[in-house]
């Protein structure tokens, strides 16, 4: 027996479910049909997904290998079988520009220039937290272009086919609960943050943890990081006051949470954008870097605490374009 992708979307559906039961009912089996499934799949991958008790079903370690890997192929195999089933429909293959972006305000204005640019095509766009495995797509074709960053000393590295063009460069601010002491401030100092409790992105092949760790040694102190989380639930964290974090200047508050300066500027964040020279974006690069650099701009407006900052500082870099 070979594994095949029915298998994988079991799989994947009975981690999203966190039952067996409530997996049957969105895959449209019955419980004991969809266990004997599983067992069968478990025969072949050596060993047990799933832990099966009151508590649902739990990953097992075997299960935390095989996951992402799954989650990695599914999307794939959709993106062909649309695409064929399309190719077939209309006799020809669909153009389609496919976008990457890591946690920045540049996307929605990428996304905007590319179907203006290339009318008439399909734009997808994935997203996640480290900008390296979207270079990798960028120089492997599996993506055209893509929103990226990087910090000083730890800049991108260049990439056979990939055009990388710097945006902009802006100041890394502090995230904190509204609740905290120091957020009637108008800035704040790092290392009186370092009384506080941290929460911080994963260490990931961008090396952002590494950064800022050789900024924090210049000060002798290292803060306490008992929370590693991202996205919402690194907000969620920092809303309930348990811990204090950073975030780009361009962050939009929320009810919770607050956004200050730095004092001194001691981190700094670059916003880049890549495109593949041979791509269908390329002839337009320039267009493009000065469609995102004036999206920038309004989003800039929108974040207060970057607002006032820009105002105080009327040197700070500009974005190119």
């Amino acid at each position: 027996m070979d594994l095949e992708v029915r298998h994988l979307r079991v799989i994947c559906a009975i981690a999203e479910a966190g039952s067996l039961t409530r997996a049957a009912a969105s895959l449209r089996m019955t419980q004991p049909g969809l266990s004997a499934q599983l067992r069968r799949i478990e025969v072949m991958l050596g060993g047990p997904i799933f832990d099966r008790g009151q508590a649902g079903a739990v990953p097992t370690a075997l299960g935390e290998l095989v996951l992402p890997r799954a989650r990695a192929i599914l999307p794939g195999i959709d993106g062909l079988l649309s695409d064929t089933a399309r190719a077939a429909r209309c006799g020809t293959a669909p153009g389609r520009v496919r976008l990457g972006s890591v946690g920045a305000p540049l996307l929605a204005d990428l996304i905007v220039a590319a179907r203006e640019l290339v009318p008439g095509s399909e734009v997808t766009t994935r997203c996640q937290y480290s900008p390296s495995p979207l270079l990798d797509d960028l120089g492997a074709g599996r993506l055209e272009a893509a929103v990226l960053g990087d910090n000083p000393g730890h800049e991108l590295p260049p990439r056979e086919g990939v055009v990388l063009r710097p945006v902009v460069t802006e100041p890394v601010f502090a995230l904190l609960p509204s609740t905290h002491p120091m957020a009637g401030r108008e800035e704040v100092s790092l290392t009186e943050l370092f009384e506080d409790a941290w929460a911080m992105p994963h260490p990931d092949s961008d090396r952002t943890r590494e950064y800022w760790a050789s900024v924090f040694s210049r000060t002798g102190r290292q803060p306490h990081t008992p929370y590693e989380a991202e996205g919402r639930q690194l907000i969620d964290i920092v809303r309930a006051g348990l811990a204090v974090s950073l975030c780009q200047a361009t962050f939009i508050e929320v009810p919770g949470v607050v956004v200050r300066p730095l004092a001194g500027d001691p981190l700094w964040y670059r916003h880049v954008l890549g495109w593949r020279r041979d791509g269908p974006l390329a002839a337009y690069g320039d267009e493009i870097v000065r469609r995102v650099a004036e999206g920038y701009l309004a989003t800039c407006a929108a974040a207060p605490a970057y607002a006032r900052w820009r105002r105080c500082h009327p040197e700070s870099p500009c974005p190119t374009g």
